[in-house]
């Protein structure tokens, strides 16, 4: 492990920046109630909701388009403990890791993508997420809620991050229909 996590805003705990999908069954109802699981969680709060992104998968042929989206939580959790919590969750929504195919699709995928400027790799889980400086579909949505957060292996903020990747056109191009997501959702402060 190295770093230190670091308490961001002030606050009572550690910024997590938490990555949101579905592409299966009512997406958008979803996501909203696993929006509600983690703010039931113990030793968090959610802080802020981005918008949902409608966009292609990146995966297999066949599926479905996403719904992607980011939150910031504030949690005294430790990482280890926040990844189990968020995997729970995902079992909740019948997601089934360990029967899946890779990149297919999903009721829903809950990513921890940062934690503070913590940088840890070890078995089953490695802070910061070590392809979101590679997905749009990611860095969009996290920097509606979090785009002065910094990766803390890149030295940049997600703002620069999302930027590079836009001007790259890497993956996760968002679909025509970007635009007709959630309102409801849009800009959450919770």
């Amino acid at each position: 492990m190295s770093g230190r996590p670091t308490d961001l805003s002030g606050g009572a705990g550690i910024v997590a920046a938490i990555g949101i999908g579905s592409n299966l069954g009512d997406r958008e109802t979803t996501i909203s109630a696993a929006l509600t699981d983690l703010d039931r969680l113990p030793q968090t709060r959610l802080d802020r909701v981005s918008r949902l992104h409608e966009t292609e998968p990146v995966g297999p042929p066949g599926q479905g388009p996403y719904l992607n989206g980011a939150a910031l939580l504030r949690t005294t959790l430790p990482p280890r403990r926040l990844l189990e919590a968020l995997l729970a969750i995902e079992r909740s929504f019948g997601r089934d890791r360990a029967n899946e195919v890779r990149h297919g699709p999903r009721t829903l995928d809950l990513d921890l993508l940062l934690y503070g400027d913590l940088v840890l790799d070890e078995a089953g889980l490695t802070i910061p997420h070590p392809r979101m400086t590679e997905r749009r579909f990611v860095l969009e949505p996290l920097s509606e809620v979090g785009g002065e957060l910094m990766h803390p292996v890149h030295g940049a903020s997600v703002d620069s991050l999302r930027r590079a990747v836009a001007t790259a056109g890497r993956a996760g191009v968002p679909s025509d229909r970007d635009e007709a997501t959630s309102d409801a959702e849009a800009n959450r402060n919770v």
